[in-house]
């Protein structure tokens, strides 16, 4: 009889002590191996104390299978065991009995275990028709009992393994689970195990290799001729780095956990011993080693599941000669020689220009592959220097096809970074501005993609206005060079703008680009983030901010080129970020600069004169009253006019025509707010128009409406017109049933008005909950004010952490303190607000009332 208490303490208090040494930062990742193993002897040794007082003997066998069954366990992983019985005598009564008292056993001794029993033919059965089950036998060991079974089924099961049928099915499986993680190893919280380039890639390849008899070790598979020693040096290292990682999240979580989420990186980055520093976190340090050592396995695993596939299957396809040094094979593009990159450096790049233009390439064969990754140290200072290969660089950026797919596989070859040395720099560099959902070097090249399809027909209809002007532009290549250079400088320190116009002025010069190219491609880079500031924070009915910006590009030319690349380099950030509000704003300011460029200096008279003729145009099909309008438009100023366009001036008219007082008559306060809803004219969310007696706190109050209705503020524009009644404009967005936008029409008009009616205090903000992210990556609130250009009115620029309530959060300051609102342009960049408002107000003009305000508004935007 076995004695629980004693097994447990025995088996728990050998687990913490291997706990430890994986605690320590000074455990090297080569030694995690053979922590993991002992991590499966110990199982092995309570699980074989608990089967001898079991009393099986020896009639059945104990297996171990899985990941267990390799002789390895996490520290919180299951282990898995298969209870094996013989065909002709099954176990019954007793022996059940006996077995489910075994299982028992093992989870009070404190194993973690995950059970099936089943006969020789039952296992056989439920692996042919399921991968899963068949992969797990593969890796079986007996730990137990009856050896002449075990191995009586060992090699039935061996037998009835097709290896093509199997590694189709891994391979098929594989695709399906990158496809879960979006194709890519870049995940800000990647999964080390299941993520593409994690460990279950590399488990996949021992798989088939055992399958198909090619070796069950890295050092079997390069015997076999499928892995050169150098790659089973650069597996061993990686996946020991990789396992490393996985088993201290298990520690650290104390769970079973392969996530790098955001708050765990911060406390594995300190099991490595990494510190931060003033240019970069410990935990962004972390994720860069983990990133390279993903994108190693990624290559990796391609080029030894492409050897085993034509070891399994041989081609007999006779290759096409493409040139002396390149064959097209099946569709894939190979090298004439395994040594071709070492004796001639210079066509490695060619090898990316023949994949964009040889038609019917689809992809490099593992054999160029493995010549592109073992040639990487000829990729030095003398590569990057050879004239030969600027002109060839240069040749693969003015291809007119398959520019994104080449630089993609440039980078997952490692030649990209080898070549444009500033460029390696920022590979695997994450971001922690709440809004990038990529890495650098994912992003740069996603931006390059957005770039490159304003210039394909097929991609017309995503952004016609883009679309079109790419069309008339003559050189795209020049855009493709600053959207590679943009964000180059990331992650150094200082202004990354700045940098990479250093950086990008040194490229052109040293790849002959002539001096309005180089001049255009500099300015692009180091003004990269201007439009978007300005389209986003500035008001673009004042000449003089067009002016300005007008001034600044000079050029319709260089206006449009800082037009596509703004409008791709937002949309490369985060799917969250990029919104149809924010394209409106950005074409708007490209059309006003664009005729202060042509000669058409702003004329604020001639504007409003001609925004009036189209509204009546548009006001005329509606069978108004005749000078139905003119009520209204007497009571507004020349800010409204400019801050509108003719189509909402002409819908503000039409519903408001007839609630407007006669001139006069005094205010009445208690008159019911007008309000009236309409799906946006930009094609997301809503519009919203409210037209009621002002008063101190209205804009808070309507931000607290919809606040407590779960939307969110894109723009306001706040008018006061002069008798008395306040104009105010929304555009709104939700999360809660967005596809049902029409129906929350009337839920607006119904429920704003009667909160606007009510009296009392203002109701608290609602306290939603912070991200994750938000939480492991809080940026520091900021909040300034200062008088405008003219120095008539405040701008009060915030930036914080969203969250629900936040807009509502500062204008229950701003209403505190009596300050009048008139424009607020609300900027959410991911999970990060950068507001800016228009204000004015009597308590702005003293010193003192201005720190209060702003201490007032750090404490309720950081709470």
């Amino acid at each position: 009889m076995v004695d629980l208490p004693m097994l447990r303490d025995a088996y728990r208090g050998h687990k913490l002590a291997v706990f430890d040494t994986l605690r320590s930062a000074h455990a090297p990742a080569r030694s995690v191996r053979g922590v993991l193993r002992q991590l499966a002897t110990l199982a092995d040794e309570a699980l074989r104390a608990l089967w001898t007082a079991g009393g099986f003997h020896n009639r059945f066998a104990l297996v171990a299978v899985g990941g267990f069954g390799r002789g390895e366990l996490f520290p919180h992983s299951d282990v898995d065991v298969l209870l094996l019985m013989p065909d002709d005598a099954p176990a019954e009564g007793e022996e059940l009995a006996r077995i489910e008292t075994f299982i028992s056993q093992c989870w009070d001794a404190g194993l973690e275990i995950g059970s099936s029993v089943r006969t020789s033919e039952q296992c056989l059965a439920e692996a042919a028709s399921d991968v899963t089950v068949q992969t797990a036998l593969l890796e079986s060991r007996l730990l137990a009992g009856d050896r002449k079974l075990y191995l009586g089924f060992r090699e039935r099961f061996m037998a009835a393994i097709d290896p093509n049928d199997f590694f189709e099915a891994k391979t098929q499986e594989m695709r399906h689970r990158h496809q879960k993680f979006d194709n890519t190893p870049y995940s800000l919280e990647p999964n080390c195990k299941e993520s593409p380039g994690g460990l279950r890639d590399l488990q996949v390849i021992l798989w088939v290799s055992r399958a198909a008899g090619f070796g069950n070790t890295w050092d079997d598979l390069a015997k076999n001729g499928l892995a050169t020693a150098f790659e089973v040096q650069q597996i061993k290292r990686n996946e020991a780095l990789l396992s490393l990682i996985r088993a201290r999240l298990h520690v650290i979580a104390n769970r079973r956990e392969d996530r790098l989420v955001f708050d765990m990186q911060t406390a594995v980055a300190a099991a490595f011993g990494y510190e931060g520093d003033s240019k970069r976190k410990a935990s962004e340090a972390l994720m860069r080693r983990y990133y390279w050592a993903a994108k190693a396995v990624a290559q990796l695993n391609e080029i030894l599941l492409l050897n085993i596939a034509e070891r399994l299957s041989p081609q007999v396809e006779v290759p096409r000669p493409i040139n002396e040094r390149f064959f097209d094979k099946g569709g894939t593009l190979e090298v004439a020689s395994d040594d071709l990159y070492l004796r001639q450096p210079n066509a490695i790049l060619e090898t990316f220009w023949l994949y964009e233009k040889t038609v019917g390439i689809k992809g490099l064969s593992a054999r160029t592959l493995r010549a592109l990754y073992n040639a990487r140290h000829v990729m030095d200072a003398d590569f990057r220097n050879s004239p030969a290969n600027h002109g060839m660089f240069m040749r693969i950026l003015k291809e007119p096809r398959g520019i994104t797919h080449a630089f993609r596989l440039m980078n997952q070859t490692s030649v990209l970074g080898r070549y444009l040395k500033v460029f390696r720099d920022i590979v695997g560099q994450m971001q922690h501005d709440l809004f990038h959902v990529y890495t650098v070097d994912q992003h740069v090249l996603m931006v390059l993609r957005n770039v490159r399809r304003f210039f394909i027909v097929e991609h017309a209809h995503e952004y016609p206005f883009c679309s079109q002007l790419a069309g008339g532009w003559d050189k795209p290549w020049v855009l493709y060079v600053a959207a590679l250079f943009h964000d180059i400088a990331k992650g150094r320190g200082g202004d990354h703008s700045e940098l990479g116009a250093r950086d990008v002025r040194r490229f052109c010069k040293q790849h002959g680009i002539d001096r309005e190219d180089a001049k255009l491609i500099e300015f692009l880079v180091a003004s990269h983030l201007v439009m978007s500031q300005i389209a986003q924070k500035k008001d673009l009915s004042d000449p003089q901010v067009i002016a300005d910006f007008a001034k600044l590009v000079g050029s319709e030319r260089y206006l449009t080129a800082l037009y596509l690349l703004t409008v791709a380099d937002i949309r490369g950030t985060s799917p969250r970020v990029w919104n149809a509000w924010k394209g409106k704003l950005l074409e708007d300011l490209y059309r006003a600069t664009s005729r202060a460029l042509g000669g058409h200096a702003p004329d604020p008279g001639a504007e409003i004169e001609a925004r009036k003729r189209e509204a009546l145009a548009l006001l005329a099909p509606h069978a108004m009253p005749f000078e139905a309008h003119k009520a209204l438009w007497e009571t507004l100023n020349v800010g409204y006019f400019m801050r509108h366009d003719a189509s909402e001036i002409a819908w503000h008219a039409r519903q408001l025509s007839r609630h407007v007082p006669l001139r006069g008559v005094p205010v009445d306060v208690n008159a019911a707010p007008i309000v009236r809803a309409r799906l946006s004219p930009v094609g997301e969310g809503l519009q919203v128009l409210v037209y009621t007696p002002d008063q101190t706190d209205l804009f808070a109050r309507i931000c607290g409406y919809f606040d407590q209705a779960s939307f969110s503020i894109l723009d306001a524009k706040v008018h006061t017109a002069s008798n008395g009644y306040a104009l105010d404009t929304f555009q709104v967005v939700t999360t809660f049933l967005p596809e049902h936008y029409r129906e929350l029409i009337s839920m607006v008009e119904t429920d704003l008005p009667l909160a606007l009616t009510q009296s009392g205090e203002l109701p608290a903000p609602s306290r939603g909950r912070v991200s994750r992210r938000v939480k492991s990556f809080p940026i520091k609130t900021r909040v300034t004010l200062a008088p405008d250009e003219k120095a008539q009115r405040w701008v009060l620029n915030i930036s914080a952490s969203d969250r629900a309530g936040l807009l509502y959060s500062v204008a229950r300051v701003l209403a505190r303190h009596h300050i009048n609102l008139q424009l607020a342009k609300v900027t959410t960049l991911g999970e990060r607000v950068e507001d800016t408002f228009l204000i004015s107000g009597n308590e702005l003009q003293a010193h003192r009332s201005q720190m209060d305000i702003e201490t007032e508004l750090v404490e309720a935007l950081s709470e």
